[in-house]
């Protein structure tokens, strides 16, 4: 299925947030945030977050900068 994340496309074959995100090779330990569609969804809550094709996901990384 193809999906945006960050704008970009992607053909992935994840059918969850958290597969997704095993996919793209991000630590299952990682500090992130995560949306789908618009609407956050909490680390405890991907695997049971479907995805969707043409599904709109965000990952933001905390930065520290001063």
């Amino acid at each position: 299925m193809q999906i945006l994340v960050n704008d970009e496309r992607h053909d992935v074959t994840a059918s969850d947030l958290a597969a997704l995100l095993d996919e793209l090779g991000y630590d299952a330990t990682a500090r992130i945030a995560t949306a789908v569609d618009g609407s956050f969804v909490a680390a405890g809550r991907r695997a049971a977050h479907p995805l969707h094709d043409g599904a709109r996901v965000e990952i933001l990384a905390p930065m520290q900068g001063g």
